[in-house]
């Protein structure tokens, strides 16, 4: 079955890791993906002609989620080769740990501007065509970290932390005109990111989680799946967090 079956999305940072896993599982599900990527072409290429293999439509586009402007450009752009926006999923997000004592300004404003001005950006964008159409799911990926904080992550867990606090807003503003917003929060996911790490401290944290398994990228596009499609019609304003259990 599938449940997204001829609705359009547009997944911010959809290139490799979790946004890659949500693009697969949407086109398998039969959504047509529009894309966004920062600077490798051929990957994204790559995956353009992967998800076209489900028998969607699919499109990579190279914009910068933080610049306002770009974020408008896109929306514009995917409206005119898809005809219309049902899902956003602002996925967009990038980490510059420090403790706080040696965190930069600089370094701040970075994960701020990219992981929380994103989401304003773009839900912005989408705005206009959803009240138009009176529908539409809105997607955010915040973080365990945003719920329960992290040292060394003061900047990310802020910024992830804003994500939620905006989602609520957003819900209660959008309510009666049929468009949804919704967080997934999740845990330790396993992607090529974390492939760098050492084997030793990944385990051990594998071990701190009650499932006993880092998640997959294809755990948390499954629960997107789910708030995408018209299975959560009555579900808005809420944060459902995918992370073996890590906050229980």
């Amino acid at each position: 079955m599938k449940l997204l079956e001829n609705k359009n999305v547009i997944i911010t940072g959809g290139s490799r890791g979790i946004g890659k896993g949500i693009a697969e599982i949407f086109a398998k599900h039969g959504a047509n993906v529009a894309f966004t990527y920062n600077s490798s072409s051929s990957a994204a290429e790559e995956l353009e002609n992967h998800l076209k293999s489900f028998g969607v439509n699919a499109k990579a586009y190279q914009s910068d989620a933080s610049d306002f402007e770009q974020a408008q450009k896109l929306a514009d752009d995917v409206i005119q080769d898809f005809g219309n926006i049902d899902v956003l999923v602002n996925n967009a997000g990038i980490t510059k740990d420090n403790l706080l004592m040696r965190m930069s300004e600089e370094d701040f404003d970075k994960v701020i501007n990219v992981n929380l001005n994103s989401v304003f950006n773009l839900t912005k964008a989408v705005l206009r065509p959803m009240l138009k159409q009176k529908h539409g799911s809105i997607i955010n990926i915040s973080s365990v970290v945003g719920l329960k904080g992290n040292a060394g992550q003061a900047n990310y867990s802020a910024s992830k932390a804003g994500v939620i606090g905006f989602s609520k807003s957003v819900a209660l503003e959008l309510g009666s005109r049929n468009i949804r917003s919704n967080v997934i929060a999740p845990g330790f996911i396993e992607t090529e990111m974390t492939d760098k790490l050492d084997e030793k401290t990944v385990q051990g944290w594998r071990q701190a989680i009650p499932l006993k398994r880092g998640g997959t990228p294809e755990d948390v596009a499954n629960a997107c799946v789910f708030l995408a499609s018209d299975m959560s019609n009555y579900i808005t304003g809420q944060t459902l967090s995918v992370d073996g259990g890590m906050l229980t």
